[in-house]
């Protein structure tokens, strides 16, 4: 098998990365991580915005391979991290540090995004500090992406462990630096940034005090948690915000095969949905209705909340409207009134070609459809996605690499005893919620969830005017449980300096 993937399959890569459909007929069926909407994350105001002159830039040069000694492991990169001084008490009072643990995009989107740390700077007096994720923004091994993706040789460093060993590093310098060596360090994290911050305390118990996790599905690997778990929220959540608008989803797609089948039906579907370029399968449709009602559902969040507007758009439509027509009503009630909104051009992102490798290598998630969600039912299938995943790479998923290298199983049992100070944060309304934990595994090791909270809301800018008090609450809870274990953290500090 061949490890090196000329310039024409890079270019294919990037095809079929942008245009995978999510579909009944396709394995690849693994919604984005991320703890905000996608187009959020790929917003040029946002990703060209200058930053705060509160944030410091600086770049460390980082260690390509931590767990092997060859020759090519010692090679270097520069790994971009940022700090915010504003609010630290400084390392002579121990005040804490924040660690922001960046995941599958560039950095800049974090910084005016995740609220947690700088809505809770003051209080704690925090040094605060965001580290972007390898092969991202600005943190890119071998000088170049393009370098950096060619082939199953450079981007086998593109994983995991790699990544939180890389936080570790940069951790332990900063309080090298800045000769804070009793500030404790509580690590922050939403969605797979939230599998590593608890994957990081298990990890790295000497490195940080604790950590939060927000939405972070780690249970979803290994058919820990049921294939269909996703989609069963996603549905849950629809029909709660509607029956009529429930039962008018689950109808329309075999009424969108029904009108596709027809002579001319592909154009008749292309002029009802108004898409940007002509639809060559109904497959095109359906999937584009699928990534909407899971967004939706995934960041359904106050004072908007998507789910309720895709519904208020079906089932505000004129009694004389058809199936179609009002599933067409619920897009307008979700995107806004635009010229088109199916097939538009795609924007091949850092992202989506990140996202890719990740889940063809490690973060395999089964994420499939049964019979009993609003969804055409669509199994996951192990043996297709491996496949595919070849194709693309010429390596192999390890699809049970997750369970066996951070654990998974039996995790109340094995973790009760082996860990600590790692809060799981969930809203029940986040499809990946799911995969998520759920219950306290121990007196430090917690699950803190609202009913009606939705993906990493609780680590977004916190708003007086919007936020409900069940969200404040959560909010509320997990500060007072950090405050918790800093204080405890000084009490020990203070009686170890005694001795």
């Amino acid at each position: 098998m061949s490890s090196s993937m000329p310039s024409l399959q890079w270019l294919l890569l990037i095809f079929i990365v942008t245009s995978i459909p999510v579909s009944a007929d396709t394995s690849f069926k693994i919604p984005r991580l991320s703890p905000i909407r996608g187009t959020i994350l790929l917003d040029p105001e946002i990703l060209s915005a200058p930053i705060s002159d509160d944030f410091q830039t600086f770049f460390y040069t980082q260690t390509l391979d931590h767990f092997n000694y060859r020759p090519e492991s010692y090679s270097t990169f520069q790994q971009r991290y940022v700090i915010n001084f504003k609010y630290w008490g400084g390392a002579n009072s121990n005040s804490p540090i924040f660690a922001y643990l960046g995941a599958e995009a560039p950095l800049d989107g974090d910084l005016s995004v995740i609220g947690f740390l700088p809505d809770n700077a003051l209080r704690f007096k925090a040094l605060l500090v965001y580290i972007e994720h390898r092969y991202y923004g600005k943190s890119i091994p071998f000088a170049s992406r393009k370098e950096a993706l060619k082939n199953a040789s450079t981007i086998g460093y593109f994983n995991s462990a790699q990544a939180i060993a890389d936080y570790a590093k940069i951790i332990m310098h900063i309080k090298k630096k800045y000769e804070a060596r009793d500030s404790p360090v509580i690590v922050v994290g939403g969605s797979y940034g939230g599998m590593l911050a608890s994957w990081f305390r298990l990890k790295y118990p000497h490195v940080a005090l604790g950590a939060l996790a927000s939405s972070a599905p780690i249970l979803y690997f290994d058919n820990i948690t049921p294939q269909d778990g996703y989609y069963s929220v996603v549905t849950r959540d629809f029909r709660e915000a509607s029956e009529t608008c429930y039962r008018t989803i689950f109808k329309s797609w075999s009424e969108i095969d029904k009108v596709a089948s027809k002579p001319g039906g592909l154009s008749i579907l292309s002029e009802k949905f108004k898409t940007c370029k002509p639809l060559k399968h109904s497959s095109q449709l359906k999937d584009f209705l699928d990534n909407m009602y899971c967004s939706a559902a995934q960041y359904n969040q106050p004072p908007k909340y998507p789910v309720t507007m895709v519904c208020g758009g079906i089932d505000g439509a004129p009694p004389e409207t058809d199936l179609l027509g009002k599933i067409f009503a619920g897009v307008v009630g979700y995107k806004g009134k635009k010229s088109c909104y199916v097939n538009s051009p795609i924007n091949v992102s850092e992202t989506s070609v990140g996202w890719r490798w990740q889940t063809c290598s490690e973060m395999v998630m089964p994420i499939g459809i049964d019979n009993t969600t609003m969804f055409p039912p669509s199994p996951f299938n192990m043996s297709s996605f491996i496949e595919e995943c070849k194709q693309l790479y010429d390596v192999p998923p390890r699809p049970h690499w997750i369970t066996s290298y951070y654990g998974g199983h039996d995790i109340k049992l094995i973790l009760q005893r082996f860990s600590s100070n790692i809060i799981f944060s969930n809203g029940l309304r986040d499809p990946y919620s799911s995969g998520g934990v759920l219950e306290n595994i121990s007196n430090s090791v917690v699950a803190v969830h609202t009913v009606n909270g939705s993906h990493c809301l609780d680590i977004l800018p916190a708003n007086s005017s919007t936020d409900p008090d069940w969200l404040v609450k959560q909010r509320k809870i997990e500060v007072e449980i950090i405050e918790g274990w800093i204080s405890k953290y000084n009490a020990d500090l203070r009686t170890l300096k005694q001795e």
